[in-house]
Order: C-alpha cells, then sequence, then structure tokens
C-alpha cells in the first residue's frame, strides 16, 4: 500500500469540531460505564525493573529520580529481535517541535523503521490544535482510527474515557499482572504510572508515558535572580522584593504565556493551595479552587503584576516565544514542565544558568511544589485481532527501551555518526542532521518511552543540581487527588468548566476583575457540575483503595 503523506494525513483530519461531536461517543448508561466503582479491578502490570547501567545518583522511593552524570560507557540490549513483520502501521501522537522531513529523506525516521520491521505512517498533531484534531477523529469512522493513538493529558478531551472503552483495544488480557513479562520494557514501566493513568471501567486500556515527580516549575535565570538578591529559604515577601529588583526598562523578572495563569501552578502550590483536588481521611474529595490558600496565591500574583514584574504580554504570548524571551535575557523566569530542563540547560549555554527554584514560604510554612501526573498522557490500540495486537504491543515494547540502552539511543539519537558524535564522555552529540531529524520533530518518545532519569549530556554539574533540588523539593510536593481516577462530569464538562476559571484567575491578576469576584466563580462552577465530579471522584478513589 502507497505510504500517505503526512500533509494528506493531516488534511484528512482539518475539519473543525463541533459542540456534542462526541455524542455518539458516549455509552449513554450512566457513571458506571467508565468508573471503577463497582467493578472487579484487574490487577496494574506487574513491576520488573530492567537491568543496566547503575546510576551515580541514587533514586528514592519518594520520588526523587536517578541521576547519571555520564553516559554508560556499555550499552545493553534490551530487546532480542525484530518486532514487527514488515506491515504498514499507522500512528498519532501530539508534537511540540516543528514538522519533520518526510518519511522518504528522513534517514532517522528510515533507521527507526528498519530497527522496528515496519512502514510507519505518522500522524503528527501539534499541540495548539491536538484538542481540535482528536475531536474530530474521536468522532470519526472507528476503521478510520491508527493503529496507535497517543492520549497526550495536557488536555481533557470530551467524552474521552467512553472514547477508549468503546474504541480502543482492552489491554487487560495483554497486560495485567504478570501477562506483561512478554514485553519486559512496558513492564519496566513503574506502578505508580499506571496508577496515574488510571483505569475505566475497571481495566487496563492503555500505556503509560511515565514522568518524573516535579511538574510546572518555575526556571529561572540563576545570575538575574541571584544579583537581585535571591538566597535560599526565601519567603513570598522576598520573592516579591527579588522581583522587583530584577526589573528594569525592557527586563522583565516574570514571564508568563496564554494560558498560563501568569505561572499559576507554581505560586498556589508554594502557597501550599491543593492542586485541583485534594482528598480528606475519610475519603471526601475537595476542590483546591474553593481553599483559601489558592485565593491568597491570586492575590499575590495579583500583586507582583500590579508591581510591573510580569512581562506586559503575558496574557497572549505563546510558550514558544516566551522560550525565546527567557534565552535571550528579556525575562528572568518561565513556567515550564520540570522535564523540560534538558534544552534548557542545552540552549542556554553561554548565554545564562538555567535553575529549578526553590518554592517560597509564606507565613512562616515551606512551600511545595507542583507534583505531576506521573503520566504524561498514554497510548491506546484501536481494536484488532490478537496477533495484531501483540505485534502493536511489540513496537510500544521497543519504544519504551529503558536508558542505557542500544534502543534508547536509537530512538532517541539516531545512527552514530550520521546523527551523532560521541562527546568525550561518550555521550551523544547531534550533529548538523540530528538538529533536524530527531525524536523532537518525529515525536516517537509520546507513543511509548521508559522510565525517565536525569541525564544532561556532558553537563554533569547540572545533573547534580537537578538532583539535590528534586532532594529538597519532593517532600513538598501537591499532588493533585483525582490522578487516575474516573468522573463522568469532568469527562464531559471538564474542559469547559475549568475554563471558566481560568478566564477569572487571568481577569484578576491581569486587573480587569477584582478579586472579590472569585468566591462567585467558584460557587457558580460547583452548581454546574464541580460537587458533582467531588461526589464521583470520591466514589472512584473508595473503589481503587
Amino acid at each position: 500500500m502507497p505510504r500517505m503523506s503526512r500533509r494528506t494525513l493531516l488534511g484528512s483530519m482539518a475539519a473543525v469540531a463541533v459542540p456534542g461531536v462526541l455524542t455518539a461517543c458516549s455509552t449513554g448508561s450512566g457513571d458506571s460505564d467508565v468508573s471503577n466503582a463497582g467493578k472487579k479491578l484487574a490487577p496494574w502490570p506487574s513491576y520488573r525493573p530492567a537491568t543496566g547501567p547503575k546510576p551515580d545518583l541514587a533514586p528514592t522511593d519518594a520520588g526523587v529520580q536517578a541521576g547519571y552524570t555520564a553516559y554508560p560507557a556499555e550499552l545493553v540490549k534490551s530487546v532480542a529481535r525484530t518486532p514487527g513483520d514488515g506491515s504498514t502501521v499507522k500512528v498519532m501522537s501530539v508534537s511540540f517541535g516543528t514538522p519533520p522531513k518526510p518519511a522518504s529523506a528522513n534517514r532517522f525516521w528510515a533507521a527507526v523503521e528498519k530497527a522496528l520491521g515496519v512502514k510507519i505512517e505518522y500522524t503528527i498533531i501539534s499541540q495548539a490544535d491536538y484538542q481540535k484534531k482528536m475531536a474530530t477523529v474521536m468522532a470519526g469512522d472507528p476503521d478510520s482510527l491508527p493503529d496507535i493513538i497517543n492520549m497526550f493529558s495536557g488536555f481533557v478531551l470530551p467524552r474521552e474515557a467512553e472514547f477508549v472503552q468503546r474504541r480502543a483495544e482492552d489491554l487487560t488480557p495483554f497486560l495485567s499482572g504478570a501477562a506483561v513479562a512478554d514485553y519486559p520494557n512496558l513492564a519496566n514501566i513503574p506502578t505508580h504510572a499506571w496508577r496515574d493513568m488510571g483505569r475505566i471501567g475497571g481495566r487496563v486500556y492503555g500505556i503509560p508515558l511515565e514522568r518524573p515527580l516535579p511538574g510546572s516549575t518555575l526556571w529561572l535565570n540563576q545570575r538575574m535572580f541571584t544579583d537581585a538578591g535571591m538566597t535560599e529559604g526565601w519567603t513570598s515577601q522576598d520573592f516579591a522584593a527579588v522581583a522587583r529588583k530584577a526589573t528594569s526598562g525592557r527586563t522583565y523578572a516574570l514571564g508568563a504565556a496564554q494560558g498560563s495563569l501568569f505561572g499559576n501552578a507554581v505560586h498556589s502550590a508554594a502557597h501550599n493551595a491543593p492542586q485541583e483536588w485534594a482528598v480528606t481521611k475519610s475519603g471526601t474529595f475537595q476542590p483546591g479552587w474553593a481553599d483559601e490558600r489558592f485565593k491568597a496565591a491570586i492575590a499575590f500574583q495579583a500583586g507582583l503584576r500590579k508591581g510591573g514584574a510580569y512581562h506586559p504580554d503575558a496574557t497572549s504570548i505563546s510558550q514558544i516565544d516566551l522560550t525565546t524571551l527567557f534565552y535571550n535575557g528579556t525575562v528572568g523566569s518561565m513556567q515550564d514542565g520540570f522535564g523540560a530542563y534538558l534544552p534548557k540547560y542545552r540552549e542556554t549555554q553561554g548565554k545564562l544558568t538555567p535553575a529549578a527554584a526553590l518554592p517560597y514560604s509564606v507565613d512562616g510554612t515551606p512551600g511545595g511544589i507542583v507534583a505531576a501526573r506521573r503520566s504524561f498522557g498514554y497510548t491506546v490500540l484501536k481494536k484488532a485481532k490478537k496477533e495484531r495486537v501483540e505485534l502493536l504491543l511489540r513496537i510500544l515494547d521497543y519504544l519504551a527501551a529503558p536508558f542505557g540502552s542500544k534502543e534508547w539511543e536509537l530512538v532517541h539519537y539516531g545512527v552514530e555518526g550520521t546523527h551523532f558524535t560521541r562527546g568525550k564522555d561518550g555521550s551523544p552529540q547531534p550533529t548538523k542532521l540530528g538538529e533536524v531529524e530527531n525524536n523532537t520533530n518525529l515525536p516517537l518518545k509520546y507513543l511509548a518511552e521508559g522510565p525517565q532519569v536525569l541525564f544532561v549530556p556532558g553537563m554533569p554539574d547540572a545533573v547534580r543540581a537537578l538532583h539535590a533540588w528534586q532532594r529538597q523539593t519532593v517532600p513538598h510536593a501537591v499532588r493533585n487527588a483525582s490522578y487516575g481516577l474516573q468522573s463522568r462530569t469532568k469527562n464531559a464538562q471538564g474542559t469547559t468548566l475549568k475554563a471558566m476559571l481560568d478566564d477569572t484567575v487571568t481577569g484578576i491578576v491581569a486587573g480587569r476583575i477584582p478579586l472579590t469576584e472569585w468566591d462567585a466563580a467558584v460557587k457558580k462552577w460547583r452548581s454546574r457540575g464541580g460537587d458533582r465530579m467531588a461526589e464521583e471522584f470520591a466514589k472512584d478513589y473508595a473503589a481503587n483503595t
């Protein structure tokens, strides 16, 4: 069969989704359709850690990552044989990079196809288009679905769980319990990632993309903040004073991107406000937005904005453009995922030294950090015959190869001598071709990936600093208690309801709406579905504990 181009594939998905377009995906028989309450729960896949190079900096059970100050001298082989059968596999995922060169002119693409033993037709969706285009795909003909689909956790897709339950393959027989042993690299995915992905109706439908415990992080231009008086153990008052001093002329201490609520996640966590949901000892779910600490964080941010510390385009600039402003020194900080440390260190060499900010304290209480969902989305498979499902799982098993393996190196860096050379410490250093042919532009890492570790090629001091930061902050991580749980109301209305609150936060910080409007917004959110979400999460929580 001829291989469809990426342009053609994206063109076929270009229809605009309209409200209610996913109604057909709902099973329509009540909350129990996707809830785990009252269901026999499939066991999580049995965790079997892979053997590989010993880390230089040890991980902890609390969530501090393993750190490697040097690239492993000897790589292990994690896959015994070529997983594919020469067939064509259609895949689809989100992307945060530029579009790749077409398969016919892309040696990285060709090398991965050869290693996997399949031809890959790749539908790549930019983050900006993901929600709209996924809605179109989910509402379309089930026979036209790609074989492998990345369900990105950055958005709540309408009736996402119902879609997965109806249209995706139930992977429980293949992966639950000891069955996962047939796929050693998938068995190497820690249980915390499967838990935060969650079950649907008691069953396992996806494969999680494991992520470190720290989530949204305030990345600093270290020298700018140090020169302005930043010290370890700073308070919220200290933070505000440093932000004022670091802002001068056309240089701003604080940068923020459209949709980030002026970096609200970082500040609400520093105030120790629940991140969306908290659960009491009795199992009752309480919304973080109704917590006075969350309201205090909004007020604090409004003060920072009024004092001029934020870049004036904080409500309109894209994350990509904000990153450019951070690199060129226009803004001294930006909120980004902790996992963004690698490009932060790589792209700022010779310009500035990035650092993950330690949270400030509020009223004598040590500040918290955002605990990420330990699954950066998950991958589902189109319904198929047993032999086809097993082939697709072998492909994902290859892509989930652990750090320190030959397969990991190929998927992350390509072919030695073509896409990378070796640095003095043996670590891969991208060539000019490797800068454009890689797994950012061809985002295989959003289909499956092994557990993440701390590693910055050629920069051991950066790894030590990140590991030390995690040891200080992980004990104070503030977790969203709803991770891995099902709520029919959130699946159907969560995006719309949260947008109402997000707009209010942005309006208050920007000075367009008074802080006194916040309580009314939360009351409206609760009456329109928030309280139902709390009840549904509580039932699902009880079923999972």
